[in-house]
This record gives C-alpha cells, sequence and structure tokens, in this order.
C-alpha cells in the first residue's frame, strides 16, 4: 500500500471535519468535526512514517493524540457548563464568552 492512499483517505476525512465545522453550528459537533480533523492528521503522519520507515510520525501522532484529549476535556467542560447555566449552546448566539 503506497502513501498516496493513506494522503487520499485522510484528505477525505479532512475536508468532513472542515465541512463540519464550518456548516454546524452546536458546539458538540463542532468538537466532533474538530476531532476528525486532527485524525486525518494523524493519518497522514502515520503514512509519512511508513514510507520513511521511521516511527517519528508515529510518536508524534501520539503526542497530537494527547492534545486533542486534553481538548476534548477542556471543551467538553466548557459545554457542560454552558447546558447548566441554561445558555444558549448555538455558536453564533454565545455572547457570555466575550472578555
Amino acid at each position: 500500500m503506497t502513501v498516496n492512499w493513506y494522503l487520499i483517505v485522510s484528505a477525505m476525512i479532512f475536508a468532513l471535519g472542515a465541512a463540519g465545522v464550518m456548516i454546524r453550528r452546536n458546539p458538540l459537533v463542532i468538537l466532533l468535526c474538530l476531532e476528525l480533523m486532527l485524525n486525518a492528521g494523524n493519518l497522514a503522519l502515520i503514512g509519512f512514517s511508513r514510507m520513511w520507515g521511521t516511527g517519528a510520525g508515529e510518536i508524534f501522532a501520539i503526542v497530537v493524540m494527547v492534545i486533542a484529549a486534553c481538548e476534548v476535556a477542556i471543551g467538553l467542560g466548557i459545554i457542560v457548563a454552558l447546558y447548566r447555566r441554561r445558555l444558549p449552546v448555538d455558536v453564533d448566539e454565545l455572547r457570555e464568552l466575550h472578555g
């Protein structure tokens, strides 16, 4: 299997995630689409790592997964706080988070 197939699948997953971020207004769906985009980047890293025969891509992909897990934990905390305060969950209507 060549790296081209990894990149094609990665580009399709990234485009799907980017479209979801642009179109959707629910913060939970936006977080899921951001995770899709990060996983597409991880797939590209692993594909290039297999092409070059080193383990650097896998290690960097693990680092990206750790950062994504932290991002989801913080994002879900914010979303739960918004639901508890009965604030609007539409991303366009969120005015409470302005400084």
